[in-house]
């Protein structure tokens, strides 16, 4: 059957990073997003594209542009186009959904690009200088803006120090080893090989951020990887600091055969499913599981009528060890297999908001190399929404399938109470222990209440916190006290 001219077509991916030292050398965040997408226009092999751009879409950044995606399209000369903005909290792959609807309703040509200079900021405050960055005029606002739903942190998290993502994250960690019986000792070896295999990844990829990642011993001694959250040290956490962008050409496939771009070249989205429920972590039944990444998992290779054994190509979201380690356990995908082709955010870099866009023009890159099938996916806030995509060289016997699972996903595990200033005995749910360089200062710990409720505890006390990084804590009786004060 020949192929419906309105089939989405990613025809081109390129990627831009830059280390200046001299900030002023350096390009701003939409320069570099440019660059991206010109080198994506010849990944392509015709820029003309750029400039028929219907619609450029961008993931907001640390960077306060009111309409990125105008700068972006001012300098391709795209004078068409309109612009979306996805504010933080919506998930990185609706942006791929946004453009196969985009193409289905007609657009021909849609950019989709994000990209940050972090590295360029650091440099600017350590030389005394403003970060230079385009003003654009008073009331400038993207044609289209995606907002989230709702909050992503409960406010007893907010209030008991448990709200940065390092922490939870870290919480999370400890609840995954607490629910497989290992040791502390066992399980931080196991950690620092684990991720070190993400180094092994990085330094074979071209793009990477930093090509010579510690290795195991390395990212198992405090003493070279300083603890930040217990369990984990600096090089367990994402590298924002970093100045890279990537850019991504979608075209509807009757206007890649216009420009004459070989078959040979386009990647197919196959499928992207997502649930954008949101559940605040102390809220979840279970602190170590993630259902919407099973269900989006799940129908998202039934739409593109694949089985998981015909993937050959994967990148898990991977801000901290825990986000693959669930990742892994809810895809039901082999842990012993490091799940990358980037490296991994530590590693190959993690700019805010716009690693699902590097690593897709990672993956084009392999599968057109080799062929075959790719399952990319995508977390916003503490594993609180899942995205799954899936990009193949052949198309499937359907157009790009899309889906929301987030109905099914809050059917799947109903909610705990949570009651703020809950106070009693209990049992410890899961706990992290906040670090102040290197050195342990205040646990933090989510409390299962005796009358069923869920809290969220904290104590300063030295000796505990300094136990707590040596001993196992989880589902040892508790105390909560008015205030929200922990005593184990």
């Amino acid at each position: 059957m020949p192929l419906d001219a309105r089939t989405p077509v990613l025809v081109g991916a390129g990627v831009a990073s830059q280390r200046q030292a001299d900030p002023a050398q350096a390009l701003e965040p939409a320069a570099l997003m440019a660059l991206a997408l010109e080198r994506a226009g010849d990944d392509a092999g015709n820029r003309d594209l750029l400039a028929d751009a219907d619609l450029v879409a961008v993931p907001r950044g640390f960077w306060q542009y009111a309409d990125p995606g105008r700068l972006v399209a001012q300098a391709l000369r795209a004078s068409h186009a309109r612009t979306l903005l996805a504010e933080i909290g919506v998930l990185q792959t609706t942006l791929f959904a946004e453009a196969v609807r985009a193409i289905r309703e007609g657009a021909d040509v849609v950019l989709v690009t994000g990209g940050e200079a972090r590295f360029r900021a650091q440099r600017a405050r350590a030389a005394g200088r403003p970060e230079a960055l385009t003003e654009q005029p008073s009331g400038t606002a993207p044609d289209r803006v995606l907002r989230p739903a709702a909050d992503i942190i409960h406010p007893v998290e907010i209030a008991r120090g448990l709200a940065v993502p390092v922490a939870q994250y870290a919480l999370i960690e400890n609840a995954l080893r607490a629910e497989r019986g290992q040791s502390l000792a066992e399980h931080r070896r196991e950690l620092a090989a684990f991720w070190a295999g993400f180094g092994r990844v990085a330094a074979a990829n071209p793009h990477a951020w930093n090509r010579e990642p510690p290795d195991a011993e390395a990212l198992a001694d405090p003493a070279r990887n300083p603890l930040l959250a217990f369990p984990y040290g600096k090089h367990h956490c994402s590298q924002w600091n970093v100045d890279q962008a990537a850019g991504l050409v979608f075209c509807s496939a009757g206007r890649a055969r216009r420009a004459g771009i070989p078959e040979s070249r386009w990647i197919f989205p196959r499928a992207v499913a997502e649930s954008n429920f949101m559940r605040p972590l102390v809220a979840r039944t279970s602190l170590q599981g993630s259902p919407g990444f099973a269900l989006a998992g799940r129908r998202a290779l039934a739409l593109a009528a694949l089985g998981a054994a015909e993937i050959d190509l994967l990148e898990l979201y991977s801000c901290f060890p825990s986000a693959v380690r669930v990742q892994q356990r809810e895809l039901h995908l082999d842990r012993g297999a490091t799940p990358s082709v980037t490296g991994g955010m530590a590693f190959a870099g993690g700019p805010l908001n716009n690693f699902v866009l590097q690593a897709l023009a990672r993956l084009a890159e392999r599968l057109r190399k080799g062929g075959g099938h790719a399952l990319l996916s995508a977390v916003s806030g503490m594993l609180t929404k899942q995205g799954v995509s899936l990009w193949s060289t052949q198309p499937g016997p359907d157009a790009c399938g899309l889906a929301d699972v987030s109905a099914e996903a809050e059917a799947a595990e109903p909610a705990r109470r949570v009651e703020d200033a809950g106070e009693g005995a209990g049992t410890l749910a899961g706990y992290t222990v906040a670090c102040e360089q290197g050195a342990p200062v205040r646990t933090i710990a989510i409390v299962d209440l005796a009358g069923g409720a869920r809290t969220v505890a904290a104590s300063d006390a030295p000796d505990l916190a300094r136990t707590a990084t040596e001993e196992e804590l989880g589902g040892v009786p508790v105390r909560v006290l008015r205030g929200g004060q922990l005593v184990v």
